[in-house]
């Protein structure tokens, strides 16, 4: 795809994030928005997958370790066609496939069960360690979140990454500096983010994580990297592209109006997005 058409299905994750949580229901769509143009890239762009065979031993792994944000994902799943589309709408009902947090024994498409947080990224170590020793080419994506660099397995995970040199493991930051409570700094400060990770052994890069050109370059750059391990550390904005809800901890898991949910189904339907 064009950048341009990476643009707009971004656009179209963040509506369907709006649509599949709906008016007066809580959801998990601060995180889920501000990692929208990612996911977009990464299921478009630059992973290998085939949503006709879920399965496929040399498909690329994407983990939301951050798995409270899986409504992005499950967006992009459902936009390939692993399940069908009204499955999006029954989103964390009673028996549904697509539930608060991911369920790889539900959801097609999803690696692994994640959202006790600080957990995903030593599952992603692990399914990229064995790939590496299966000789498989697939590579494996982790997507974190910055409220989450304050758990201990987090860094345990990365010194393992580093010292095996793991690099088919590529880790996404998505760092929009905002947890559940409030801003990271006020919480639980862990910066300088960069220095820690390259002080760890991995190979580090910062982008604005809204620019799908500096997206793409990344995600394409750090794919060449041999010996360590990459992240790519994407400064976002929490509540990206819904603006009663950019930058906003209340929408980490809040809820809409009915006049907030059309005023944001409005935003889209102006950008040409349905």
């Amino acid at each position: 795809m064009t950048i341009q058409q990476l643009e707009k299905k971004a656009k179209e994750i963040r509506l369907t994030i709006v649509k599949m949580v709906g008016p007066c229901k809580t959801g998990h769509f601060g995180g889920s928005c501000s990692i929208a143009d990612v996911v977009a890239a990464l299921y478009f762009h630059k992973m290998r997958h085939d949503p006709k065979n879920p399965k496929w031993p040399e498909r690329d792994r994407l983990i939301f370790s951050k798995g409270h944000a899986a409504i992005a994902q499950y967006a992009a799943l459902g936009m390939c066609g692993y399940f069908p589309e009204e499955e999006m709408w029954n989103l964390k009902e009673l028996g549904c496939m697509l539930q608060g947090h991911p369920d790889m024994n539900k959801t097609p498409g999803v690696e692994a069960n994640t959202g006790s947080l600080g957990q995903g990224l030593s599952i992603s170590c692990g399914i990229a360690a064995g790939l590496k020793l299966d000789k498989n080419p697939a590579r494996v994506y982790c997507i974190v979140g910055d409220g989450e660099m304050a758990e201990g397995q987090i860094w345990e995970a990365a010194m393992a990454a580093s010292f095996y040199k793991l690099d088919n493991l590529l880790v996404i930051l998505d760092h929009n500096k905002l947890q559940a409570t409030g801003p990271i700094a006020e919480r639980f400060n862990t910066s300088p983010v960069r220095e820690k990770w390259e002080a760890f052994g991995w190979h580090t890069v910062e982008i604005n994580g809204h620019d799908m050109n500096e997206i793409v370059e990344s995600l394409d750059s750090t794919e060449k990297v041999k010996g360590k391990p990459s992240i790519i550390i994407a400064h976002t904005i929490k509540g990206k592209g819904i603006p009663f809800a950019e930058n906003n901890a209340a929408f980490h898991n809040g809820s809409m109006t009915q006049e907030q949910f059309e005023t944001a189904c409005g935003i889209f339907s102006e950008q040409g997005v349905m």
